[in-house]
């Protein structure tokens, strides 16, 4: 990739509106986003959604509607024990009932005011809003436990590769990219689909299909070689890319951006978020951890590393940092 690193909305403008909104994404493509990113999960009739779990207590007022007390359960995801309401268990027209809400209110209580505004929307919907708008905008999107979903009867790859493919996203020249934290998923789209994709890779553990690879040796130059197999960028945690030592005023990067590079692999870190809370000390604006620091310095200093785009909460902060709205060169 040549021009400026790819400014992608991490969920939307999630800083300030809840996530994996209509009215999210098209706040950031308001703001500059070259990319908005949907998490992508799956209703009972087999619609994909965008929500940042498929357990959506968290994202929605789906806990205060007592029509749907009973649907209440407990489920083994990615071996983890998980209690609450899963879009497997819903319609989309019953999720079309619900609400969005604040996944952090105790950091945004600002995007918490939107509270009870907004919709769950489905990929069809995102596509028709990315088509609408007056300046060529990607879509990235992630799916969300795909194995998972596999295992019920839900299978994710093909129907997206499909739907993607019925919009006009055929191949690497196209403004779509597919992500995700599995191996097997993305061996399986790089045959259903020339789009490009993107291997995350968490700080620690492993790939839920994969327990036997970790993450971190997907990190190391071989590791690396092993993911140009099916893959075209890496989505790394930020940590790995980089890290900041207390108060040091610029971070200790690792080879990781050159050593991906190297294996021919695009390197989008994530995820940079404005407040307090997220940000190492020395960029630190005051004691409050809702308060926004100095979230461009830190995007400018891992822009400085190479990479080639990076998953942001806070578009304007990112859009800033790169010097304007990002191109979109390959």
């Amino acid at each position: 990739m040549t021009g400026t690193p790819l400014v992608i909305a991490h969920r939307g403008a999630s800083a300030e509106r809840p996530e994996h909104t209509l009215e999210a994404y098209q706040r950031a493509i308001d703001q500059g986003a070259d990319y908005i990113e949907p998490d992508l999960v799956m209703t009972r009739d087999g619609i994909l959604v965008a929500r940042h779990e498929n357990e959506i207590s968290g994202t929605t007022d789906v806990a205060g509607r007592p029509e749907f007390a009973d649907r209440r359960t407990t489920k083994t995801i990615d071996g983890r024990s998980v209690t609450g309401w899963f879009t497997e268990d819903f319609t989309l027209a019953e999720l079309r009932t619900l609400r969005a809400r604040e996944r952090l209110p105790e950091l945004r209580p600002e995007s918490a005011t939107h509270d009870g505004r907004y919709g769950v929307p489905t990929l069809a919907e995102i596509i028709e809003l990315v088509g609408r708008q007056g300046r060529p905008v990607g879509l990235i999107p992630e799916i969300k436990h795909p194995g998972y979903f596999a295992s019920i009867g839900l299978p994710m790859e093909e129907a997206l590769a499909e739907q993607l493919a019925e919009a006009g996203y055929h191949d690497e020249t196209d403004l779509s990219m597919i992500q995700s934290f599995e191996i097997a998923p993305l061996a399986a789209l790089d045959i259903l689909t020339d789009l490009r994709l993107v291997q995350l890779i968490a700080r620690a553990g492993s790939p839920a299909d994969a327990p036997g690879t970790s993450y971190a040796h997907m990190a190391t130059p071989e590791g690396l070689r092993a993911v140009a197999s099916y893959a075209d960028a890496i989505g790394p945690d930020k940590a790995l890319v980089a890290r900041w030592d207390g108060p040091a005023t610029v971070p200790t990067a690792t080879s990781l951006v050159a050593d991906a590079h190297a294996a021919g692999l695009l390197v989008i870190p994530y995820t940079f978020r404005p407040e307090n809370h997220f940000l190492p000390e020395t960029l630190r604006l005051g004691p409050d951890p809702r308060a926004h620091g100095n979230s461009p310095d830190e995007i400018a200093a891992f822009i400085a590393l190479g990479i080639d785009g990076l998953f942001t909460d806070e578009t304007t902060a990112a859009v800033s940092a790169v010097g304007g709205v990002p191109t979109m060169e390959d």
